[in-house]
């Protein structure tokens, strides 16, 4: 996925004219999600066969988060923040289904798979993180709401320092040790922090930042698989023993965000696009920070369900938006 990107363009119910810049930027977009599985894989791979050369650069995963998190915040603009509130039963609905859905799935696939208790947590983890933003592309892809998909993406990420911790000590507490209150400082210093400073760069330097709008999809998709192979690197010597049920979980976490995202939209009676929003924004996650909070409070293995998330939700999203661009809006 691509973490940190809002790289469609907005829409709104003006219909207005689509900026040529902006529908390139689109086009950009669509090129980088398609590839991105492929660096991923790539990076993975890497990983997993030359782990001495990734593993000296695991204290740099924060920092790369940080690049990330950057990135995301200079795609971000008032009107972003805006929609909330011209929204709020929407964002509402999506957020609480973002935070209640994923980590209540993550914790009941962990216990019915039995996961050993590191992977059982970075399972967890994954599930308490805040949406990907790559769930705005595909969400632009599969003709659903881009403005409400931003503004959910936007307010999860906000909010992300104290809920993720939360979460995750309520759900993975009885598993293993968690210091949410660290857990806390380094949301804020990889995330918070960051995505406040790129949203200021684009108030301030909007010439500047709209030069490079267009490469923050690669710089993205190259930075997020730097971590999976990190990640990999990390827990090369325990893959093969773990890969398997590792994959399933993931598989079945990112099955049930999907479905019950676009099945929370119909319950809260929105209309087709946002419930195709809502799919992409619950079902797909931040892993990178999951990846990064793992390594950092666990231990490398504990960081493998996010690695292996960040690689299927992009391929699972890519298909899912591909089909229901080819079904006609209900509405």
């Amino acid at each position: 996925m691509l973490e940190a990107t809002n790289t469609p363009p907005k829409t709104d119910e003006s219909a207005a004219p689509v900026n040529a810049a902006l529908a390139a930027e689109a086009k950009i977009a669509r090129v980088a999600v398609t590839v991105f599985p492929l660096l991923v894989v790539v990076a993975g791979v890497l990983g997993f066969l030359i782990p001495d050369l990734f593993k000296p650069l695991g204290v740099s995963v924060p920092y790369l988060l940080g690049v990330i998190m950057f990135c995301m915040g200079l795609t971000l603009t008032p009107p972003d923040f805006a929609s909330v509130a011209r929204r709020p039963w929407a964002v509402a609905l999506g957020i609480v289904a973002h935070y209640v859905i994923m980590p209540g799935a993550g914790w009941l696939i962990a216990v019915l798979l039995q996961l050993p208790p590191e992977l059982a947590v970075g399972l967890i983890l994954v599930g308490c993180a805040p949406s990907g933003t790559a769930s705005n592309v595909m969400a632009f892809l599969a003709k659903g709401d881009v403005a409400l998909s931003v503004a959910v993406a936007s307010v999860s990420t906000l909010i992300a320092p104290i809920v993720t911790p939360a979460l995750t000590l309520f759900l993975a507490g009885s598993f293993l040790h968690i210091d949410a209150g660290a857990m806390v400082m380094d949301i804020v210093k990889t995330v918070l922090l960051p995505v406040i400073a790129g949203l200021l760069a684009r108030l301030f330097l909007s010439k500047l930042v709209a030069k490079v709008l267009p490469a923050l999809p690669w710089a993205s998709a190259v930075v997020i698989s730097l971590i999976v192979a990190i990640v990999v690197a990390g827990s090369a010597s325990k893959i093969v023993a773990a890969g398997g049920i590792v994959f399933l979980a993931v598989v079945l976490h990112n099955g049930f965000g999907l479905g019950l995202g676009y099945l929370a939209g119909k319950l809260g009676r929105l209309d087709d696009k946002a419930r195709r929003a809502l799919a992409f924004e619950v079902g797909m996650q931040n892993s990178g920070l999951a990846a990064t909070l793992a390594t950092a409070h666990f231990s490398p293995l504990a960081a493998l369900p996010s690695a292996v998330f960040s690689l299927w939700h992009n391929i699972s999203g890519a298909i899912v938006a591909a089909w229901l661009a080819r079904r006609p809006l209900k509405d």
